[in-house]
């Protein structure tokens, strides 16, 4: 058959053909606009069946295939390369919640259902699903599976991999594995589960997921912490896992000159101290008995903070509106850095003891090698994933700026490597960081990871060019 020829696509699965190119412009480029592709067409198919009869068609015809959700990734992983030759597999219109259990506490989603829906089905239910991430409105659960995507709440709860109990996926050609088991253990050989999470659509399609659900927390708290550096950040963590154990559900790092961008850019952004302080920290506690308990635990422990000079001032939200507001000041900084100007950026994982190490050896680094230029520093600082970037110095050309993308990702990211740390944590390695990931293994598990996706996607027809170089 001549792949050229949709007919034979278009009869075989029910749901949306895109062939005009206007209609396919949305799924071409990415989130980022970083980059841009082409597409022979984009499927979006209405059940797992079609999903299906759609890879049956790429697998007889051997035509790529790229899966896409909600088209929020930031390293390129859904977005088709320029030949023209594959098909983007958009999984938006799988969208729904098939069953929730809040006896076993699980819920069972298609791939197409956003973080928000799936968050608001929970709580309809009296649970709560706590995955959660700046792009929740946009962002698909199945997205949220094949980057193994993080968030806020990975200190309590886990990645997206944690609070995944069982997988339904499409084979590439064409085969569909029910794995929606919602079992807490099964020890039954091989965990075929794992080898999909992460894997960003190169082994299969994730078509639909079996998802813990947890108890709703009585009272939910935030503090906005003024910390003298990373390392006082630090104690203050160890200080706040002693104290708060499993209610600290949140540890956020952010620089000052994160906080003045969210100032700069967002009209209702106040800074809720009296005085600037070089770092702050954003702390969630989510207690399960009541607001008082809540409010006695936190405040306690900045007391003890601020005697121990881990901490020099604290603000706790009193009300909804508070606690919402001190979330928007971490969690619009990557928006107000994008309009501020071009940004290179840097999703990285360290053990949380060497981080202040870290970001001190850095930035003095940066400032020796690349002086004025701006470093935006803020992250997960509770479970060691930070978001270490750079804005251009005051007054630089845009492409000298740009040009310095290589220079600054190696100088990183040796010292990442070196620290015993990963150059992507939540974002995935996609086409971004696919080329320097495979510097950073090792042969044997380059190979181990080939050995895989032959085994698994022998015609390479699945997100060819993703993930391994």
């Amino acid at each position: 058959m001549d792949p050229t020829d949709l007919t034979t696509l278009r009869a075989a699965f029910a749901g949306r053909l895109h062939t005009d190119p206007a209609e396919m412009a949305p799924f071409l480029t990415d989130w980022r606009r970083k980059w841009t592709g082409q597409a022979l067409a984009v499927a979006q198919p209405d059940t797992t069946e079609a999903v299906a009869a759609v890879l049956r068609w790429c697998h007889a015809n051997r035509v790529p295939v790229v899966p896409q959700g909600g088209n929020t990734g930031l390293s390129g992983g859904a977005t088709p390369d320029a030949s023209g030759q594959a098909l983007v597999l958009s999984l938006t219109r799988l969208k729904r919640i098939r069953s929730v259990d809040p006896v076993n506490q699980t819920i069972e989603a298609e791939a197409g259902v956003t973080l928000q829906q799936l968050q608001d089905a929970a709580r309809e239910a009296g649970r709560l699903f706590p995955l959660s991430l700046a792009a929740q409105g946009s962002c698909t659960i199945g997205g949220n599976l094949a980057t193994n995507a993080g968030g806020v709440q990975v200190l309590r709860y886990g990645n997206a991999r944690e609070l995944c109990l069982g997988l339904e996926v499409v084979t590439p050609d064409g085969q569909v594995w029910n794995g929606l088991r919602s079992l807490r253990k099964d020890n039954t050989g091989y965990d075929l589960r794992d080898l999909y999470i992460g894997s960003e659509g190169t082994l299969g399609v994730i078509t639909a997921a079996v998802l813990k659900l947890f108890p709703l927390p009585a009272a939910q708290l935030a503090a906005f912490v003024a910390v003298p550096s990373p390392q006082a950040a630090t104690e203050l963590l160890q200080l706040a896992q002693a104290r708060l154990g499993a209610g600290l559900t949140a540890f956020e790092l952010m620089g000052d000159a994160c906080i003045a961008l969210v100032e700069k850019h967002v009209p209702a952004a106040r800074l809720p101290l009296a005085d600037r302080s070089p770092w702050y920290v954003l702390i969630e506690l989510s207690d399960t008995q009541d607001e008082a308990h809540a409010n006695g635990a936190l405040e306690g422990l900045l007391e003890v903070a601020i005697e121990q000079g881990c901490a020099t001032d604290a603000a706790v939200s009193t009300s909804l509106a508070q606690f919402r507001a001190l979330w928007a000041l971490r969690e619009d900084i990557s928006e107000s850095q994008g309009a501020e100007g071009k940004t290179i950026k840097h999703d990285i994982a360290l053990p949380i003891s060497r981080i202040a190490g870290f970001v001190e050896a850095i930035t003095a680094a940066v400032t020796r090698s690349f002086p004025g230029l701006r470093s935006i520093c803020f992250g997960h600082l509770g479970d060691g994933n930070l978001h270490y970037n750079f804005s251009p110095a005051i007054g630089q050309p845009e492409a000298e700026f740009v040009a310095l993308e290589g220079p600054l990702n190696r100088l990183v990211h040796d010292a990442v490597s070196a620290a015993g740390g990963s150059i992507s944590a939540e974002h995935g390695l996609g086409v971004l960081r696919r080329d320097e990931a495979a510097r950073y293994k090792s042969p044997i598990e380059l190979q181990l990871m080939r050995a895989i996706k032959a085994a698994l996607d022998p015609l390479n027809l699945m997100n060819p060019g993703k993930v391994l170089p």
